[in-house]
């Protein structure tokens, strides 16, 4: 799926939209419409069912906006940057364009909603989501769809290797990944994305369980620190190694999942978002076969990422603010959370996780992966930063080198100071 970066707008853009820049963020004469934008997906469906819900218990009015993703880049595009005030509650990503919305100050802090909702209960909400949604100890957004990487494997090939379960450690994949592909010449032991900028995503959770990240402590390039180099070349050193014949490397999910849906791959690493990719009959030749394992253990433990793939926020513009929250806090209430969750859609509610009815509509393995995945699970899978796709060029290159037999340190140390460029660069 293609992500796009807001960038600015020319005032001709801004003119032809016919909207004008004005300020906002009170509730004077308060609409008893809010004018809610989301986006095209299984979350939103949901949400349109339930608004006659919302509408009886506020006596609000509530009026959708849904747009696919380009569309709705295009939109907060024009108007964000314009300084409207015509959209009150706005879906965003917070990971591909939470920072650049906060910096440029288009999002509203909620700190004092969220304090004043006690039985709503901020604190119910998952760490790695809220750090995601947070700008500068405030935050800005509440998650609403949540990812955590797990590892996808073939039962039957397990079986077959004398492989009693799947593994928990990163050594014992790359061990049953060799053991495998040995016995299996036709069958890949591991496959994943290979692109560049793809790879990144998935890729952090191997440097998170190395004890790496995209940034140190101090906010300085890590990308070439020890535990980085050691993540680059075993995730490199897999593919080439226990991966495809003739791997390319541009793999997305999409090629990746097709390998091994077609049967031609033992384990693979992906959000469990995708799952139903692998186990439904209609799109996988090994649907019946198919089971899901949290991410495995690195030199400092399992730390995939756990992050929330969207959020709501309030515009921070907006002059209908109070009914803003209200929706918000009814769209990602309890009682929504599960019902969204138990049509498939992953919350970042702790006490939706651990209600059985939470957990009831997936595979019982994959609800223990997500489980395991959310108790030290990275709030950010890519570099936290406001150019997110230019930053993912850079630190995805080692990648790339490890994958065709470079020296994946070299990499490092040359994508370090690329990447250290980029940061001073963006601070200016």
């Amino acid at each position: 799926m293609r992500r796009r970066s807001i960038l600015g707008t020319s005032l001709a853009m801004v003119a032809a939209m016919g909207l004008t820049a004005c300020g906002g963020g009170g509730d004077s004469g308060a609409s008893k419409t809010v004018r809610i934008t989301l986006t095209n997906h299984v979350w939103t469906d949901n949400i349109k069912k339930a608004l006659p819900e919302f509408e009886k218990q506020t006596g609000l009015k509530a009026e959708i906006t849904q747009l696919g993703e380009d569309q709705l880049s295009d939109q907060y595009n024009v108007k964000l940057n314009a300084g409207s005030s015509d959209i009150d509650v706005m879906m965003y990503r917070p990971l591909q364009e939470g920072r650049l919305f906060a910096k440029n100050k288009y999002l509203a802090d909620l700190s004092e909603q969220v304090k004043a909702s006690k039985d709503w209960d901020f604190g119910d909400f998952q760490a790695g989501p809220v750090e995601a949604t947070t700008y500068e100890g405030k935050p800005v957004g509440v998650p609403i769809i949540t990812e955590q990487e797990v590892l996808y494997y073939r039962k039957d090939l397990l079986d077959k290797a004398g492989l009693s379960a799947p593994p928990k450690t990163l050594d014992e994949l790359k061990a049953a990944a060799a053991k495998i592909k040995a016995a299996e010449p036709d069958v890949a032991g591991f496959v994943a994305r290979t692109g560049k900028s793809a790879a990144v995503t998935q890729f952090s959770s191997f440097l998170y369980s190395f004890g790496g990240d995209f940034v140190d402590g101090s906010g300085k390039a890590a990308v070439n620190s020890a535990a980085a180099k050691q993540a680059y070349a075993y995730y490199g050193g897999l593919i080439k190694d226990s991966g495809p014949a003739n791997v390319s490397t541009d793999m997305s999910w999409s090629e990746a999942m097709a390998i091994f849906t077609q049967g031609k791959a033992a384990f693979y690493t992906e959000a469990n978002s995708l799952y139903k990719n692998a186990t439904d009959p209609a799109k996988s030749k090994v649907a019946d076969k198919v089971g899901f394992a949290p991410f495995p253990a690195g030199p400092s433990g399992s730390k995939p990422y756990n992050i929330p793939a969207w959020a709501l926020g309030i515009n921070a513009n907006s002059e209908n603010t109070a009914n803003a929250w209200k929706f918000i806090e009814w769209a990602t209430g309890k009682a929504q959370t599960l019902a969204q969750q138990k049509s498939g859609v992953p919350g970042a509610r702790t006490s939706v996780w651990t209600n059985p009815e939470g957990t009831s509509t997936f595979p019982k393995d994959m609800a223990e992966a997500i489980a395991a995945s959310t108790k030290d699970g990275v709030g950010h899978d890519r570099p936290q930063v406001v150019k997110v796709a230019e930053s993912r060029e850079i630190v995805g290159q080692p990648i790339v080198d490890a994958i065709t037999g470079k020296d994946a340190a070299a990499a490092a140390d040359t994508a370090n100071a690329a990447f250290q460029k980029f940061l001073d660069d963006e601070a200016k």
